[in-house]
């Protein structure tokens, strides 16, 4: 796959063994109780795997989740490790090939629901706020605007969709159906707070994250642990403070830029995915810099 000399559209170590390609990662295994984790510069939009890569992306989002990880930890534990690259990648161009964008993580049992966190009406939301007056379920207050803030943030669980299937949003029964009432509600109230401790922090730093999405694993002791990525430009909507008006699209730090210029084609969200021109490429390699710039600094 053809990709710009600063971009990883796909890692290739041969010294561990590939365990999976994701949308955006892919997953080394590392021994019986490890895994290494390459976030590449891969973009999904709409669940599909676009063919051009954005340049930085993947080195932004490993440095944007260690932040998270490491400020939310009082919250709830997370599975990053104790290991160094260099543990588990002795060679050293393989090391320099995921430098800045690979972790190593505990090998944890994931639980086969998305947990998102909603603060404000955009997105599917939205658009099922429209047709139903609620969203994932949850009766919402007539009279809401596009992009208003939801009186308090509220949990609209999704499915885990394979690659290249479409997630679809659930209620809190499902959810309940399938985990059990009290892990049901442990992730819903640890996302929750997860969300509203991360809003606080990024409303002071010109951030609305307008909603998020966390995944979550069990370890042996059935602790449940945060897991993938955490408040990332792909896996939030983080909108500029300054430029927020209610009743329309806020512009954004993250990939709904990407799906906002996809939205103008002709294309049916099916794979494969159109190219992206190359100013939306750098205009989109420059939003997620902003995002992590602002959120952690550097």
């Amino acid at each position: 796959m053809p990709a710009a000399p600063d971009a990883l559209f796909e890692s290739s170590l041969t010294s561990l063994p590939l365990v999976q390609r994701g949308k955006v990662r892919d997953i080394y295994a590392v021994g019986d109780d490890h895994l290494l984790i390459v976030t590449t510069d891969r973009l999904s939009a709409f669940d599909v795997i676009l063919p051009d890569p954005i340049p930085g992306k993947g080195a932004v989002l490993t440095a944007v989740s260690t932040f998270w990880f490491e400020r939310l930890r009082g919250l709830v534990p997370n599975h990053l490790a104790d290991l160094r690259l260099e543990d588990v990648l002795p060679d050293a161009d393989e090391r320099a090939q995921v430098a800045g964008r690979a972790v190593i993580v505990r090998r944890l049992r994931p639980l086969p629901v998305e947990a998102i966190a909603r603060g404000y009406l955009i997105g599917s939301g939205w658009k099922d706020y429209q047709v139903s007056g609620s969203v994932c379920g949850i009766r919402l207050p007539a009279g809401l605007r596009q992009a208003e803030q939801l009186p308090e943030p509220i949990f609209t669980p999704s499915t885990k969709a394979a690659v290249g299937d479409h997630d679809v949003n659930v209620s809190f029964a499902e959810v309940e159906q399938q985990l059990g009432g009290e892990l049901a509600a442990e992730l819903r109230d640890v996302t929750l707070a997860l969300y509203r401790e991360a809003a606080s922090y990024a409303a002071g730093r010109g951030i609305l994250i307008a909603d998020t999405k966390f995944e979550f694993g069990l370890d042996d002791a059935g602790i449940l642990t945060l897991i993938d990525e955490a408040l990332t430009p792909d896996s939030s909507r983080f909108w500029p403070a300054d430029q927020y008006r209610i009743g329309t699209s806020p512009p954004s730090f993250d990939k709904q830029f990407v799906r906002d210029y996809l939205e103008t084609l002709d294309w049916n969200k099916t794979a494969p995915g159109p190219k992206l021109p190359e100013d939306i490429i750098r205009q989109t390699a420059e939003k997620y810099r902003e995002a992590q710039k602002r959120l952690v600094g550097g």
